[in-house]
Protein backbone atom coordinates (compact mmCIF):
# COMPACT_ATOMS: atom_id res chain seq x y z
CA UNK A 1 0.00 0.00 0.00
CA UNK A 2 1.39 3.39 -1.01
CA UNK A 3 0.32 6.72 0.48
CA UNK A 4 0.00 9.92 -1.52
CA UNK A 5 1.14 12.84 0.63
CA UNK A 6 1.09 16.62 0.42
CA UNK A 7 4.61 17.50 -0.82
CA UNK A 8 6.83 20.33 0.36
CA UNK A 9 6.72 23.07 -2.29
CA UNK A 10 9.18 25.53 -0.78
CA UNK A 11 10.62 26.37 2.62
CA UNK A 12 7.86 28.87 3.37
CA UNK A 13 4.89 26.75 2.22
CA UNK A 14 3.32 24.85 5.11
CA UNK A 15 -0.15 24.08 3.73
CA UNK A 16 -2.25 23.98 0.58
CA UNK A 17 -5.83 23.50 -0.59
CA UNK A 18 -6.95 20.44 -2.52
CA UNK A 19 -8.85 22.08 -5.37
CA UNK A 20 -9.94 19.01 -7.36
CA UNK A 21 -9.56 15.25 -7.55
CA UNK A 22 -8.69 13.90 -11.01
CA UNK A 23 -9.37 10.25 -10.08
CA UNK A 24 -11.99 8.21 -8.24
CA UNK A 25 -11.84 5.45 -5.64
CA UNK A 26 -11.45 2.06 -7.30
CA UNK A 27 -9.77 3.58 -10.35
CA UNK A 28 -6.54 2.13 -11.68
CA UNK A 29 -3.69 4.65 -12.07
CA UNK A 30 -0.21 4.56 -13.55
CA UNK A 31 2.96 5.81 -11.90
CA UNK A 32 3.35 9.62 -12.28
CA UNK A 33 -0.30 10.00 -13.38
CA UNK A 34 -1.72 13.22 -11.95
CA UNK A 35 -4.16 12.52 -9.14
CA UNK A 36 -5.25 15.95 -7.88
CA UNK A 37 -4.71 19.70 -8.11
CA UNK A 38 -3.23 21.58 -5.14
CA UNK A 39 -3.30 25.36 -4.64
CA UNK A 40 -1.13 27.21 -2.14
CA UNK A 41 -1.26 30.94 -1.46
CA UNK A 42 1.14 31.54 -4.37
CA UNK A 43 1.73 28.38 -6.42
CA UNK A 44 -0.53 25.80 -8.11
CA UNK A 45 0.60 22.25 -8.84
CA UNK A 46 -0.61 18.72 -9.56
CA UNK A 47 0.27 15.71 -7.41
CA UNK A 48 1.38 12.57 -9.32
CA UNK A 49 0.95 8.95 -8.25
CA UNK A 50 4.12 7.62 -6.56
CA UNK A 51 3.38 4.08 -7.82
CA UNK A 52 1.01 2.28 -10.18
CA UNK A 53 -2.00 0.68 -8.51
CA UNK A 54 -5.63 1.08 -7.56
CA UNK A 55 -7.01 4.06 -5.63
CA UNK A 56 -8.49 2.51 -2.51
CA UNK A 57 -9.33 5.64 -0.54
CA UNK A 58 -9.46 9.41 -1.00
CA UNK A 59 -8.67 10.85 2.43
CA UNK A 60 -9.21 14.56 1.76
CA UNK A 61 -12.27 16.38 0.45
CA UNK A 62 -12.11 18.92 -2.34
CA UNK A 63 -11.71 22.42 -0.92
CA UNK A 64 -10.05 21.14 2.27
CA UNK A 65 -6.80 22.75 3.45
CA UNK A 66 -4.07 20.31 4.45
CA UNK A 67 -0.58 20.62 5.89
CA UNK A 68 2.63 19.53 4.19
CA UNK A 69 3.17 15.80 4.77
CA UNK A 70 -0.51 14.98 5.31
CA UNK A 71 -1.89 11.89 3.55
CA UNK A 72 -4.15 12.60 0.60
CA UNK A 73 -4.98 9.10 -0.71
CA UNK A 74 -4.07 5.43 -0.49
CA UNK A 75 -3.00 3.31 -3.48
CA UNK A 76 -3.02 -0.50 -3.44
CA UNK A 77 0.15 -1.42 -5.32
CA UNK A 78 -0.41 -5.20 -5.10
CA UNK A 79 0.09 -6.70 -8.58
CA UNK A 80 -2.95 -8.97 -8.34
CA UNK A 81 -5.14 -6.10 -7.19
CA UNK A 82 -3.99 -3.96 -10.08
CA UNK A 83 -4.71 -6.74 -12.58
CA UNK A 84 -8.16 -7.32 -11.15
CA UNK A 85 -9.10 -3.67 -10.99
CA UNK A 86 -11.11 -3.54 -14.27
CA UNK A 87 -13.30 -6.51 -13.29
CA UNK A 88 -13.57 -6.26 -9.50
CA UNK A 89 -12.86 -2.78 -8.24
CA UNK A 90 -12.19 -2.72 -4.52
CA UNK A 91 -14.79 -1.44 -2.14
CA UNK A 92 -13.16 0.96 0.27
CA UNK A 93 -14.31 1.42 3.86
CA UNK A 94 -16.66 4.29 4.49
CA UNK A 95 -14.55 7.34 3.63
CA UNK A 96 -14.70 10.78 5.22
CA UNK A 97 -17.04 13.22 3.47
CA UNK A 98 -15.80 13.87 -0.05
CA UNK A 99 -17.30 16.40 -2.41
CA UNK A 100 -19.79 14.83 -4.85
CA UNK A 101 -18.23 13.68 -8.10
CA UNK A 102 -18.85 16.00 -11.00
CA UNK A 103 -20.12 14.86 -14.33
CA UNK A 104 -17.30 13.61 -16.57
CA UNK A 105 -15.15 16.42 -17.93
CA UNK A 106 -12.03 16.39 -20.10
CA UNK A 107 -8.61 16.61 -18.48
CA UNK A 108 -7.87 20.26 -17.79
CA UNK A 109 -4.82 22.23 -16.67
CA UNK A 110 -5.26 24.11 -13.36
CA UNK A 111 -4.93 27.49 -15.11
CA UNK A 112 -7.54 26.60 -17.74
CA UNK A 113 -9.92 25.38 -15.03
CA UNK A 114 -9.57 28.59 -13.01
CA UNK A 115 -10.25 30.75 -16.07
CA UNK A 116 -13.25 28.60 -16.96
CA UNK A 117 -14.68 28.94 -13.46
CA UNK A 118 -14.21 32.71 -13.45
CA UNK A 119 -15.81 33.15 -16.88
CA UNK A 120 -18.51 30.51 -16.50
CA UNK A 121 -17.27 28.26 -19.33
CA UNK A 122 -18.63 24.69 -19.43
CA UNK A 123 -15.50 22.58 -19.95
CA UNK A 124 -17.53 19.63 -21.19
CA UNK A 125 -18.05 21.49 -24.43
CA UNK A 126 -14.43 22.55 -24.97
CA UNK A 127 -12.09 20.53 -27.20
CA UNK A 128 -8.61 20.13 -25.76
CA UNK A 129 -5.52 20.74 -27.89
CA UNK A 130 -2.97 19.73 -25.25
CA UNK A 131 -1.21 16.43 -24.74
CA UNK A 132 -3.73 13.59 -24.65
CA UNK A 133 -6.58 15.98 -25.46
CA UNK A 134 -6.04 18.05 -22.35
CA UNK A 135 -7.82 21.42 -22.23
CA UNK A 136 -5.34 24.31 -21.97
CA UNK A 137 -5.62 28.04 -21.36
CA UNK A 138 -5.58 28.64 -25.14
CA UNK A 139 -8.61 26.35 -25.57
CA UNK A 140 -10.64 28.17 -22.91
CA UNK A 141 -9.76 31.65 -24.18
CA UNK A 142 -10.08 30.81 -27.90
CA UNK A 143 -12.35 33.31 -29.70
CA UNK A 144 -15.73 31.97 -30.74
CA UNK A 145 -18.76 30.51 -29.08
CA UNK A 146 -18.01 28.79 -25.78
CA UNK A 147 -20.58 26.80 -23.83
CA UNK A 148 -21.57 28.59 -20.64
CA UNK A 149 -22.67 27.25 -17.31
CA UNK A 150 -25.70 28.79 -15.71
CA UNK A 151 -24.62 30.77 -12.67
CA UNK A 152 -26.25 29.64 -9.41
CA UNK A 153 -28.89 31.90 -7.97
CA UNK A 154 -27.50 34.16 -5.25
CA UNK A 155 -29.74 32.60 -2.63
CA UNK A 156 -28.57 29.10 -3.56
CA UNK A 157 -24.95 30.23 -3.34
CA UNK A 158 -25.59 31.59 0.12
CA UNK A 159 -27.08 28.31 1.36
CA UNK A 160 -24.04 26.37 0.16
CA UNK A 161 -21.53 28.69 1.84
CA UNK A 162 -19.20 26.88 4.23
CA UNK A 163 -18.22 28.29 7.62
CA UNK A 164 -14.90 30.13 7.58
CA UNK A 165 -11.90 28.13 8.90
CA UNK A 166 -10.61 29.28 12.30
CA UNK A 167 -8.19 32.20 12.23
CA UNK A 168 -9.12 33.36 8.73
CA UNK A 169 -10.33 36.69 7.43
CA UNK A 170 -13.84 35.23 7.24
CA UNK A 171 -13.82 34.39 10.94
CA UNK A 172 -12.43 37.82 11.82
CA UNK A 173 -15.09 39.63 9.80
CA UNK A 174 -17.75 37.24 11.05
CA UNK A 175 -17.23 38.52 14.57
CA UNK A 176 -17.58 42.16 13.55
CA UNK A 177 -20.77 44.10 12.98
CA UNK A 178 -20.32 45.04 9.34
CA UNK A 179 -23.16 46.07 7.01
CA UNK A 180 -23.73 43.17 4.66
CA UNK A 181 -25.01 43.19 1.11
CA UNK A 182 -27.45 40.48 0.04
CA UNK A 183 -26.89 39.49 -3.61
CA UNK A 184 -29.84 40.19 -5.88
CA UNK A 185 -31.01 38.61 -9.06
CA UNK A 186 -28.65 39.51 -11.90
CA UNK A 187 -25.63 40.06 -9.63
CA UNK A 188 -22.53 38.09 -10.53
CA UNK A 189 -21.25 36.21 -7.48
CA UNK A 190 -17.54 35.37 -7.77
CA UNK A 191 -16.20 33.28 -4.86
CA UNK A 192 -12.70 34.13 -3.65
CA UNK A 193 -9.95 32.00 -5.11
CA UNK A 194 -7.37 30.71 -2.64
CA UNK A 195 -4.87 33.39 -3.68
CA UNK A 196 -7.43 36.19 -3.55
CA UNK A 197 -8.48 35.05 -0.06
CA UNK A 198 -4.87 35.05 1.14
CA UNK A 199 -4.25 38.50 -0.35
CA UNK A 200 -7.35 39.85 1.41
CA UNK A 201 -6.27 38.36 4.73
CA UNK A 202 -2.75 39.73 4.34
CA UNK A 203 -4.00 43.24 3.61
CA UNK A 204 -6.38 43.27 6.59
CA UNK A 205 -3.67 41.95 8.91
CA UNK A 206 -1.16 44.54 7.68
CA UNK A 207 -3.52 47.48 8.18
CA UNK A 208 -4.49 46.11 11.60
CA UNK A 209 -1.04 45.60 13.13
CA UNK A 210 0.94 48.39 11.41
CA UNK A 211 -0.01 52.03 11.91
CA UNK A 212 0.53 53.23 8.33
CA UNK A 213 1.98 56.68 7.69
CA UNK A 214 2.43 58.05 4.18
CA UNK A 215 4.82 60.65 2.81
CA UNK A 216 5.15 61.95 -0.73
CA UNK A 217 8.07 63.21 -2.83
CA UNK A 218 8.02 64.96 -6.20
CA UNK A 219 10.95 63.93 -8.41
CA UNK A 220 12.33 65.71 -11.46
CA UNK A 221 13.41 62.95 -13.86
CA UNK A 222 14.87 65.24 -16.51
CA UNK A 223 18.37 63.77 -16.22
CA UNK A 224 17.18 60.19 -15.84
CA UNK A 225 14.91 60.39 -18.90
CA UNK A 226 17.81 61.69 -20.99
CA UNK A 227 20.06 58.89 -19.71
CA UNK A 228 17.51 56.20 -20.53
CA UNK A 229 16.79 57.62 -23.97
CA UNK A 230 20.50 57.57 -24.74
CA UNK A 231 21.03 53.89 -23.83
CA UNK A 232 17.68 52.13 -24.30
CA UNK A 233 18.18 51.09 -27.95
CA UNK A 234 21.59 49.54 -27.29
CA UNK A 235 20.26 47.93 -24.12
CA UNK A 236 17.41 46.21 -25.96
CA UNK A 237 19.72 45.03 -28.75
CA UNK A 238 22.19 43.64 -26.24
CA UNK A 239 19.84 42.10 -23.65
CA UNK A 240 16.67 41.34 -25.60
CA UNK A 241 14.21 43.35 -23.47
CA UNK A 242 13.40 46.98 -22.79
CA UNK A 243 14.98 49.07 -20.06
CA UNK A 244 12.23 50.56 -17.90
CA UNK A 245 12.50 53.08 -15.07
CA UNK A 246 11.84 50.40 -12.44
CA UNK A 247 15.46 49.16 -12.13
CA UNK A 248 16.62 52.76 -11.60
CA UNK A 249 14.08 53.22 -8.80
CA UNK A 250 15.06 49.90 -7.21
CA UNK A 251 18.76 50.77 -7.28
CA UNK A 252 18.08 54.23 -5.82
CA UNK A 253 16.01 52.52 -3.10
CA UNK A 254 18.80 50.06 -2.35
CA UNK A 255 21.29 52.94 -1.94
CA UNK A 256 18.90 54.66 0.48
CA UNK A 257 18.31 51.44 2.43
CA UNK A 258 22.05 51.16 3.03
CA UNK A 259 21.96 54.62 4.57
CA UNK A 260 18.75 53.94 6.54
CA UNK A 261 18.94 50.36 7.88
CA UNK A 262 15.87 50.99 10.04
CA UNK A 263 13.79 50.93 6.82
CA UNK A 264 15.21 47.47 6.04
CA UNK A 265 13.81 45.90 9.18
CA UNK A 266 10.98 43.93 10.81
CA UNK A 267 9.21 44.02 14.16
CA UNK A 268 9.60 40.79 16.15
CA UNK A 269 7.65 40.81 19.41
CA UNK A 270 9.02 43.90 21.21
CA UNK A 271 12.26 44.08 19.24
CA UNK A 272 13.47 45.67 16.02
CA UNK A 273 15.36 43.34 13.68
CA UNK A 274 17.46 45.15 11.08
CA UNK A 275 18.12 42.71 8.25
CA UNK A 276 21.64 41.93 7.15
CA UNK A 277 20.62 41.37 3.51
CA UNK A 278 18.69 43.73 1.25
CA UNK A 279 16.07 41.69 -0.60
CA UNK A 280 13.68 43.85 -2.61
CA UNK A 281 10.22 42.62 -3.49
CA UNK A 282 8.86 43.89 -6.82
CA UNK A 283 5.07 43.79 -7.14
CA UNK A 284 3.83 42.11 -10.35
CA UNK A 285 0.21 42.08 -11.53
CA UNK A 286 -0.84 38.64 -12.83
CA UNK A 287 -4.13 37.11 -13.88
CA UNK A 288 -4.34 35.48 -10.44
CA UNK A 289 -3.74 38.71 -8.55
CA UNK A 290 -0.77 40.65 -7.24
CA UNK A 291 2.41 38.64 -6.64
CA UNK A 292 5.63 40.00 -5.15
CA UNK A 293 8.71 38.06 -6.29
CA UNK A 294 11.91 38.98 -4.48
CA UNK A 295 15.24 40.15 -5.91
CA UNK A 296 17.77 38.58 -3.53
CA UNK A 297 20.81 40.58 -2.41
CA UNK A 298 19.76 43.53 -4.55
CA UNK A 299 22.63 45.58 -3.14
CA UNK A 300 25.12 43.26 -4.85
CA UNK A 301 23.65 43.72 -8.32
CA UNK A 302 24.48 46.33 -10.93
CA UNK A 303 21.70 48.24 -12.65
CA UNK A 304 21.85 45.77 -15.54
CA UNK A 305 21.76 42.88 -13.07
CA UNK A 306 18.69 44.35 -11.39
CA UNK A 307 16.99 44.82 -14.77
CA UNK A 308 17.64 41.17 -15.68
CA UNK A 309 16.43 39.89 -12.30
CA UNK A 310 13.23 41.96 -12.40
CA UNK A 311 12.47 40.97 -16.00
CA UNK A 312 13.00 37.27 -15.26
CA UNK A 313 10.94 37.22 -12.07
CA UNK A 314 8.07 39.21 -13.58
CA UNK A 315 7.89 36.99 -16.66
CA UNK A 316 7.89 33.76 -14.65
CA UNK A 317 5.33 35.15 -12.21
CA UNK A 318 2.93 35.88 -15.07
CA UNK A 319 3.58 32.49 -16.68
CA UNK A 320 3.05 30.60 -13.39
CA UNK A 321 6.64 29.39 -13.30
CA UNK A 322 7.61 31.24 -10.12
CA UNK A 323 8.43 29.15 -7.04
CA UNK A 324 7.05 29.71 -3.57
CA UNK A 325 10.49 30.51 -2.14
CA UNK A 326 10.99 33.26 -4.73
CA UNK A 327 7.92 35.00 -3.30
CA UNK A 328 9.21 35.02 0.28
CA UNK A 329 11.93 36.73 2.28
CA UNK A 330 11.66 40.30 1.01
CA UNK A 331 12.88 43.07 3.32
CA UNK A 332 11.40 46.03 1.41
CA UNK A 333 8.97 46.34 -1.53
CA UNK A 334 8.73 48.58 -4.58
CA UNK A 335 5.49 48.64 -6.55
CA UNK A 336 4.77 50.19 -9.94
CA UNK A 337 1.05 50.20 -10.87
CA UNK A 338 1.84 51.03 -14.50
CA UNK A 339 0.77 53.70 -16.96
CA UNK A 340 -2.87 54.20 -16.09
CA UNK A 341 -2.96 57.95 -15.49
CA UNK A 342 -2.56 57.86 -11.69
CA UNK A 343 -0.26 60.45 -10.15
CA UNK A 344 0.28 58.68 -6.84
CA UNK A 345 -1.21 56.38 -4.25
CA UNK A 346 -0.20 54.81 -0.95
CA UNK A 347 0.31 51.05 -0.90
CA UNK A 348 -0.30 48.66 1.99
CA UNK A 349 2.88 47.45 3.71
CA UNK A 350 3.88 43.90 2.81
CA UNK A 351 4.26 42.19 6.21
CA UNK A 352 6.59 41.60 7.98
CA UNK A 353 8.34 44.53 6.27
CA UNK A 354 8.06 48.09 7.58
CA UNK A 355 7.92 50.06 4.34
CA UNK A 356 6.75 50.01 0.73
CA UNK A 357 7.49 52.48 -2.08
CA UNK A 358 4.90 53.15 -4.78
CA UNK A 359 5.85 54.77 -8.08
CA UNK A 360 3.51 57.20 -9.82
CA UNK A 361 3.17 57.86 -13.51
CA UNK A 362 5.71 60.15 -15.16
CA UNK A 363 4.00 63.34 -16.37
CA UNK A 364 5.42 66.38 -18.14
CA UNK A 365 4.54 69.52 -16.20
CA UNK A 366 5.71 73.13 -15.97
CA UNK A 367 7.97 73.58 -12.95
CA UNK A 368 10.28 76.27 -11.64
CA UNK A 369 13.98 75.35 -11.99
CA UNK A 370 17.25 77.16 -11.39
CA UNK A 371 19.49 77.94 -14.38
CA UNK A 372 22.48 80.30 -14.35
CA UNK A 373 21.51 81.56 -10.89
CA UNK A 374 18.04 82.43 -12.12
CA UNK A 375 14.66 80.80 -11.69
CA UNK A 376 12.91 79.91 -14.91
CA UNK A 377 9.79 78.01 -15.91
CA UNK A 378 10.56 74.73 -17.68
CA UNK A 379 8.72 71.61 -18.87
CA UNK A 380 10.07 68.62 -16.97
CA UNK A 381 9.10 64.94 -16.64
CA UNK A 382 7.90 64.68 -13.04
CA UNK A 383 6.99 61.67 -10.93
CA UNK A 384 5.56 61.27 -7.43
CA UNK A 385 7.06 58.65 -5.13
CA UNK A 386 4.79 57.61 -2.23
CA UNK A 387 6.26 55.89 0.81
CA UNK A 388 4.13 53.99 3.33
CA UNK A 389 5.94 53.12 6.54
CA UNK A 390 5.23 51.45 9.88
CA UNK A 391 5.02 54.16 12.54
CA UNK A 392 5.71 51.64 15.31
CA UNK A 393 9.44 51.83 14.56
CA UNK A 394 9.80 54.43 11.78
CA UNK A 395 9.57 58.04 12.94
CA UNK A 396 8.67 60.86 10.59
CA UNK A 397 12.25 62.12 10.38
CA UNK A 398 13.56 58.70 9.36
CA UNK A 399 10.82 58.10 6.79
CA UNK A 400 11.14 61.56 5.24
CA UNK A 401 14.94 61.38 5.07
CA UNK A 402 14.77 57.95 3.42
CA UNK A 403 12.37 59.13 0.72
CA UNK A 404 14.38 62.33 0.22
CA UNK A 405 17.53 60.29 -0.49
CA UNK A 406 15.74 58.13 -3.08
CA UNK A 407 14.48 61.23 -4.86
CA UNK A 408 17.93 62.85 -4.91
CA UNK A 409 19.56 59.70 -6.32
CA UNK A 410 17.02 59.63 -9.15
CA UNK A 411 17.42 63.32 -9.89
CA UNK A 412 21.22 63.03 -9.97
CA UNK A 413 20.85 60.22 -12.57
CA UNK A 414 24.30 58.82 -11.76
CA UNK A 415 23.79 55.25 -12.87
CA UNK A 416 26.05 52.90 -14.82
CA UNK A 417 24.12 51.09 -17.58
Amino acid sequence: MAAVTMPKMGESVVEGTLERWLVREGERVEKDQNLCEITTDKVDTEIPAPEAGVITQLLVAEGETIEVGAKLALINTDVSAVAAAPETPQVAPTPPPVAPLREPEPRVTPLARRIAEEEGVDLRGVSGSGVGGRVTKADVTRPGERPRREAPAPAASATRAKPAPPGTLGELLGGMRIPKYVPREGDKVIPFTTIRRRIAEHMVVSKTISPHVGTLAEVDLHGLVRLRERVKADFRNTHGFGLTYLPFVVQATVRALKESPRMNASVVDESIVEHRGIHVGVAVETERGLLVPVVRDADRLSLTGLAHAIEDLARRAREREITADELQGGTFTVTNPGREGNLYGFAVINQPQVGILRMGEIKKRPVVVEADDEEILAIRPMMYLALSYDHRIIDGVTGNRFLYRIARYLEAAEFEV
